[in-house]
């Protein structure tokens, strides 16, 4: 297991509160011993005016699960950070209606670099966006 700090999805979900992930009705949705997955609509807050989901909210997404998973895998959260250093999407397929979900795995997981794989899919399970995620792990 890759986590070291004891979580439960409601918990996560309710750090989230007030912020972009709850407007953009991102949740916590499962886990593992090296994985976390989150849900986002697609509806009028994620979609652009064609009314496809909009490529940022899919970013915003893979972003959020590997933030998410890099404070998970701190030693001490009250004394280091994660921050987001640079973050690549492609997006494969338009989505225009119902669920997206996104699985955050390890590519690495050093002291101070952690890199993410972000796949997204649709409620048929069609891989719609695919992401990586490079975090800086920074002192408080």
């Amino acid at each position: 297991m890759i986590w070291k700090q004891d979580f439960t999805l409601e918990g996560l979900d309710a750090i989230t509160k007030e912020s972009l992930v709850s407007h953009l009705g991102i949740t916590l949705s499962g886990f593992g011993d090296d994985y976390l997955e989150a849900r986002m609509p697609v509806d009028r807050r994620t979609i652009q005016p064609m009314g496809l989901l909009h490529g940022g909210a899919s970013v915003a997404l893979a972003e959020t699960l590997g933030s998410i998973a890099s404070m998970l895998c701190v030693e001490d959260p009250m004394k280091e950070m994660p921050v987001g250093v640079e973050i690549n999407a492609n997006h494969l397929r338009p989505v225009t209606k119902g669920y997206v979900t996104g699985k955050v795995s390890p590519i690495r997981i050093g002291r101070r670099l952690h890199v993410w794989n972000i796949d997204i899919r649709d409620e048929e399970g069609r891989l719609t966006c695919v992401s990586r995620l490079t975090i800086a792990v920074v002192g408080r």
